[in-house]
């Protein structure tokens, strides 16, 4: 029998990957070209050539046994570590070292060690809605208590006096994705301002420390000359996450790290404990080959003016449609008003024109669905023809005509 914890998580298990499942298996049977899925962000631009480059000239250089070893600290290798800090500082003219950086298995093992951490039973985790689902999971993994503060439907910037009203003595973390999965929102510098200052008064209030995690798989994908403020200029408490999955188009390879400064309330112990969750979580240490790639390709970048074609055709056809939504100003996700309250009713309307759509309940905003359009450029031009037909379902069509 399993776990009774782990029954609830199987009944609630991830919408975005079941609707990617069912993608799969309808271009076995309609064909792939004739299925629109806009499930999974699953970034289909190709790695920089820098990176295989980059793999060839490790495993031609290095003894393969020190290269796919266990590297001396849980952390990483000292030498991948000072490389990342060292591009921080030059890109944000921050003052870390080495040991400020730990490399973690992607942003999700990077979150879940941070947590790790950091969390007593009961202690709460403030998410701003709509976020990723599955810190719901990654709290629940270490007995805390995620407290959500409902969305701001016009322009989906964080609501600040809700956010001040939910912070108690139990407030241990609050976490903060921008740019913005699902919506793809950036949060103004203004706002991190102000939401800075609220934290800094309630620690003075309930004489607490409350971690501000930033979580930022896709802080280099902006466009429109978007500017995502670096959080730990702004509040002293922060700890980065990061992944190179966007950037670096390498999901599958479960690289990235946590940023802890110095800054931080006792920093040091922190980033200790940081270390030791690693293990004990099972990673041991971040896959070593991936660590020394992305140390090689640390200036890299992938080509987002793809994504950006996507963007600009995607919702200008929807628009065109009838639908209603705002332009994303970074990441790949464009949050899209669902023409009828229940939008997982509009989601199985939707997949009968091939068209798959993860429901905003999914991110903790009933009334909206995800569309990930970090897919080939054809499959959103073949697609806005069955929008269209959607559309004149519940006719949206007619009020733009």
């Amino acid at each position: 029998m399993i776990a009774e914890k782990m029954k609830q998580m199987v009944a609630n298990s991830s919408a975005i990957r079941a609707m990617f499942e069912e993608g799969n298996r309808m271009a076995e049977i309609y064909g792939a070209e004739n299925v629109y899925d806009f499930s999974l962000g699953n970034p289909n631009v190709p790695a920089p050539e820098a990176v295989k480059d980059a793999i060839v000239e490790l495993l031609e250089e290095n003894d393969p046994v020190a290269l796919h070893g266990y590297t001396n600290s849980n952390s990483g290798y000292a030498d991948v570590r000072a490389a990342v800090a060292e591009s921080l500082n030059a890109r944000f003219g921050t003052q870390f070292a080495g040991k400020n950086i730990v490399m973690t298995v992607g942003a999700a093992g990077g979150l879940n060690v941070i947590l790790k951490t950091l969390l007593n039973p009961g202690d709460e985790v403030i998410v701003f809605a709509p976020y990723f689902g599955e810190y719901r999971s990654y709290t629940s993994n270490y007995d805390g208590v995620l407290v959500e503060i409902s969305p701001n439907t016009v322009d989906f910037q964080p609501k600040l006096d809700e956010f001040e009203r939910k912070i108690t003595s139990k407030t241990k973390a609050v976490i903060v994705n921008t740019p913005n999965n699902p919506t793809g929102v950036v949060y103004s510098e203004e706002t991190i301002q102000k939401l800075a200052a609220i934290l800094e008064a309630k620690q003075q209030e309930y004489g607490t420390q409350i971690y501000l995690i930033s979580d930022e798989p896709y802080r280099e994908l902006v466009y429109d000359g978007a500017k995502v403020p670096y959080l730990t200029k702004y509040y002293a408490n922060t700890i980065v996450g990061y992944s190179y999955s966007k950037s670096l188009s390498l999901p599958g390879e479960r690289i990235g790290y946590l940023v802890i400064p110095d800054e931080v309330c006792e920093s040091e112990e922190v980033q200790a404990a940081a270390n030791v969750a690693t293990r004990i979580l099972g990673f041991v240490n971040a896959p070593t080959l991936q660590q020394k790639v992305v140390a090689k390709c640390i200036n890299e970048k992938t080509d987002i003016s793809f994504y950006d074609r996507n963007r600009e055709a995607l919702y200008q056809g929807l628009k065109e449609c009838g639908f209603t939504c705002i332009k994303p100003q970074g990441a790949f996700y464009l949050f899209v008003k669902s023409p009828v309250e229940d939008e997982k009713a509009f989601c199985a309307e939707a997949k009968k024109y091939h068209l798959l759509l993860v429901p905003g309940s999914s991110f903790g905003c009933p009334g909206y669905v995800r569309l990930a359009y970090c897919v080939a450029y054809e499959t959103i031009v073949n697609s806005l023809p069955k929008f269209k037909e959607l559309a004149k379902e519940y006719a949206l069509s007619d009020s733009v005509s």
